[in-house]
């Protein structure tokens, strides 16, 4: 008769077991109005794939380390897919001219023919070219003339690569056309064929102008070239300029604090208060003074627990990087330290250890590259950029399930997306002041909750077990 009682009592303290465990996955709410801080975003609409550069203002309220607490919605309060890339440097292109110096050979050989010329050239120790002549041949079929042009490109063209000539016409000359053949050399002996053009300006009777004064080729290296015609009459051409490409690696932005000092828990410390979200990777101190040198230095505050078991607990400086700062005015000139790299690195406050007693408490500068966030635009815009939120989880996707089959390139070249000014929501739910301890008190509660439930059944389900048994004997 114990039975139906007893299964009573088992289910009801399974049941009550469980419910802190369905209260803890239950999934939390995830609305525009449970973020504390948010920037309206305006794009063109043009564009599927757009960027954003994270704001200052996203590392200085976000409140986990990972961005985690990023989520971008659409006027309808729906969430777009988004994805948050590293910083990286980006190549930027350009192009450089190198002057020509520039030797006419005259030589009797026929319009048209590339026969090598047998070219006596004179040079310096440098191997710059002085003079160049032709030897002594037979009389050709032409009458003897201009059909030859040696350049010269400096060294400093044997160290970089040339990939096109740009050529200017004389004084007097308006109207041009002609084929020519442009070959290499590094030793003014062997000759390796870069290829052939057609150069052309014309110009009509209203005097306006059309060029082809260019010549492409493949890059590469070399000190002298030698340029012939294959058709039109050979000239003495103005300049001859050299052109070789850049790659220059652009350095990603920076943004930049400085924090004010707080006086430190130990003796010649400063606290820095700062966000732990930022990402930060350089690190220098703004000294006030015209003449001072400080060693310092720099890391942060550890709490160490009570070793044995009270409530009481120690802190302990943890340092990062050490250096020594100084700003100096010797000869009339200014003289000061710069920032210093680190790994980058996450504190919500830092600290500044110095080792001169009574010494200035100079600023903390820190310094670091913003991500940069890809988004989907499909939502109805305008969108919403919400951030500042202790319990949020990871909301970043993998690129690919945002720009699946962008090249690198692209994803550099997409539009960018402007932020307004920040606004601040109403405080989220636990967002008060103190909220990370309200949300870790809360935890503790049911943890102590789930604990209890989980005894409680088990009391029940041995309280039943030892009746049965009782009953069986």
């Amino acid at each position: 008769m114990l039975k139906k009682p007893l299964a009573g009592l088992c289910l009801a303290a399974l049941a009550a077991a469980a419910s802190p465990l369905a209260a803890a996955d239950a999934p939390a709410s995830d609305k525009p109005d449970d973020y504390r801080h948010a920037m309206p975003l305006t794009v063109s609409g043009k564009e599927s794939v757009v960027q954003l550069r994270l704001p200052k203002d996203v590392y200085l309220h976000a409140r986990t380390a990972d961005l985690r607490d990023l989520r971008l919605f659409d006027a309808q309060g729906n969430k777009l897919p988004f994805s948050l890339q590293e910083p990286a440097a980006r190549a930027e292109r350009s192009r450089r001219d190198l002057p020509v110096r520039l030797f006419a050979v005259q030589t009797a050989r026929p319009a048209g023919s590339t026969t090598d010329t047998d070219i006596d050239v004179q040079r310096s120790a440098d191997g710059t070219v002085l003079s160049v002549s032709t030897r002594s041949r037979p009389a050709a079929a032409a009458a003897p003339g201009i059909d030859t042009l040696v350049l010269d490109l400096g060294a400093p063209a044997s160290l970089v690569a040339i990939d096109a000539l740009r050529f200017a016409l004389p004084a007097g000359v308006d109207s041009y056309s002609a084929r020519v053949v442009l070959e290499a050399s590094d030793d003014l002996k062997r000759w390796d064929t870069l290829g052939d053009t057609d150069l052309s300006w014309l110009v009509n009777e209203r005097g306006e102008k059309l060029a082809s004064a260019r010549m492409e080729f493949e890059a590469r290296s070399f000190r002298y070239a030698r340029l012939s015609w294959r058709q039109g009459k050979p000239l003495q051409f103005a300049t001859i300029t050299a052109e070789s490409p850049l790659t220059t690696a652009v350095a990603p932005a920076v943004e930049r604090l400085v924090i004010q000092p707080r006086p430190g828990r130990f003796p010649n410390d400063h606290v820095y208060p700062a966000a732990l979200a930022i990402p930060v990777q350089r690190i220098g101190l703004d000294l006030g003074e015209q003449n001072v040198v400080i060693p310092a230095q720099l890391g942060h505050y550890v709490e160490l627990p009570d070793r044995q078991g009270g409530q009481t607990t120690t802190w302990h400086f943890e340092p990062v990087a050490a250096a020594t700062f100084y700003q100096l005015m010797q000869g009339g000139k200014r003289r000061a330290s710069g920032d210093i790299s680190i790994t980058p690195a996450h504190q919500a406050e830092w600290v500044v250890r110095t080792e001169t007693a009574g010494a200035a408490a100079p600023a903390l500068r820190l310094a670091w590259s913003p991500a940069t966030l890809v988004f989907l635009a499909n939502g109805k815009p305008p969108y919403r950029l919400a951030f500042g939120r202790t319990d949020a989880k990871p909301g970043a996707s993998a690129l690919a399930q945002v720009a699946p089959g962008f090249t690198p390139a692209e994803i550099v070249a997409l539009e960018g997306a402007v932020a307004g000014p920040m606004q601040v929501a109403r405080a989220a739910a636990g967002e008060g002041p103190g909220a990370a301890d309200k949300a870790a008190a809360a935890a503790r509660t049911r943890l102590f909750a789930l604990w209890g439930a989980l005894l409680a059944g088990v009391g029940v389900l041995s309280f039943m077990a030892w009746r049965l048994i009782k009953q069986m004997k």
